[in-house]
């Protein structure tokens, strides 16, 4: 297939010149349906990044659009602040029978701005709010938001900059591996926090990725996750778990964290909690930490009704039985085998892999070869883009409702492209 770039002068001319995507996926897109998204001059695209993870049941999918539908026409409340309507107590009835109480997590729900970087910020303000300090403790290549609060717990030397005034109050640690083994878990973090001479003021909370999907798809260790719990709790430390984007589902379980056998105070959820792209969060916390006054934190748009009814739909279709769980895993192999092969026949570049569910990452030495594989995959047909603190890595984000033979036609388009730019 071969793909003219469109006329793109009226973005051109008006948009800021802050827009990246369109930059490596020069088309204009018309319309989308599942696994797939079409270009307005009738090319396909088979669709590897799912809207960054806020599209975990594909495209337009048709449960979640005929709830829509059917809300729409019937004159359904879209716009409630933080009002109780039909649709929000329907999602939260969907939600605690659904995800809470199978899991026997205890959280309260709070509907933070729509955007997983307000959620952060809500997370990151109550933790102060309950602890009465200031620092946070965060990660090395950790990603949580655009915003100050969560940009001052964000790695990315890029994404810090933009802030343009000191970014503060946030302390990173080695993520899992980060010193390749060589040096025991939280050796140096423990030894911060037991010094005074350390410079480092007790921090309110810890805020972590079990998978961190911006920073190059890098995997924590379960043990390590339940070490970090552990150091959180015997240091009087809450645990926050950001799972904007690898929750509902993206590593298996609903919750990324539930492999580790871990329960964090805070939990962060946006992207795919909508089911359908809608702007939607959630900040998750143990009850005795809901200490907010009304109104404390609020925002205009917290009460997006359309994606209340959507997200219902979701959990009902796709987390009652179990089966969505099974499903990712069994995908997840499909994924890892393709990789594993993609590596093999192409030693000589150096490419590592790893993920969990349908989180995967392949990793290049050269950095400029992560980005010319996107881009002939652009020109082949496939949607993926690039993570890691250099863009070393190529990301794969697939639907979650993708099938194997879709699977695979994106791996073995993915695998041309790896050849064909080697």
């Amino acid at each position: 297939m071969t793909i003219t770039p469109p006329a793109l002068s009226v973005f051109e001319a008006l948009e800021s010149e802050v827009r990246s995507y369109c930059r490596g996926w020069p088309a204009v897109f018309d319309r989308a349906q599942g696994s797939y998204m079409y270009d307005e001059d009738g090319h396909t695209y088979l669709d590897f990044f799912a809207g960054a993870g806020a599209l975990n049941y594909g495209h337009n999918n048709p449960v979640l659009k005929r709830a829509l539908i059917d809300y729409i026409e019937r004159d359904g409340v879209t716009h409630g602040l933080d009002m109780g309507t039909t649709a929000k107590r329907a999602f939260l009835e969907s939600f605690q029978n659904t995800v809470l109480r199978p899991r026997d997590l205890p959280y309260k729900v709070m509907f933070p701005g729509p955007t997983g970087t307000n959620a952060v910020e809500a997370a990151l303000k109550l933790a102060r709010k309950v602890k009465g300090r200031e620092a946070i403790v965060s990660f090395t290549n950790a990603f949580h938001g655009m915003s100050l609060g969560a940009l001052a717990v964000t790695g990315n030397a890029f994404k810090r900059a933009g802030a343009g005034i000191p970014l503060v109050h946030g302390t990173p640690m080695p993520f899992d591996n980060y010193l390749d083994g060589r040096v025991p878990d939280f050796l140096w973090f423990e030894r911060l926090l037991e010094d005074q001479g350390s410079g480092l003021n007790q921090p309110a909370a810890v805020i972590v990725e079990t998978v961190q999907g911006e920073g190059g798809i890098n995997v924590a260790r379960n043990e390590w996750l339940r070490g970090l719990a552990d150091l959180c709790k015997r240091r009087d430390m809450l645990l926050i778990v950001d799972d904007i984007q690898m929750g509902c589902g993206r590593t298996g379980p609903f919750f990324s964290f539930e492999e580790a056998d871990i329960t964090p105070d805070i939990v962060t959820l946006s992207k795919s909690i909508g089911g359908y792209g809608l702007p939607m969060s959630l900040a998750l916390f143990r009850p005795e930490l809901d200490i907010w006054e009304p109104g404390e934190h609020n925002g205009t748009f917290r009460g997006n009704n359309p994606a209340f009814v959507t997200a219902a739909a979701a959990l009902d279709t796709y987390w009652a039985d179990g089966q969505m769980e099974k499903q990712t895993l069994a995908r997840g192999e499909q994924v890892q085998q393709a990789l594993r092969e993609i590596c093999e026949e192409h030693v000589r570049l150096g490419a590592e892999y790893r993920g969990r569910g349908l989180v995967w990452g392949l990793e290049f030495t050269d950095p400029s070869r992560a980005t010319a594989v996107c881009a002939r995959a652009f020109e082949l047909g496939l949607l993926v883009e690039t993570s890691g603190p250099q863009g070393e890595v190529v990301k794969l984000l697939p639907p979650l409702t993708v099938s194997p033979e879709e699977l695979d036609e994106g791996l073995r388009t993915l695998a041309r492209a790896v050849r064909e730019t080697a």
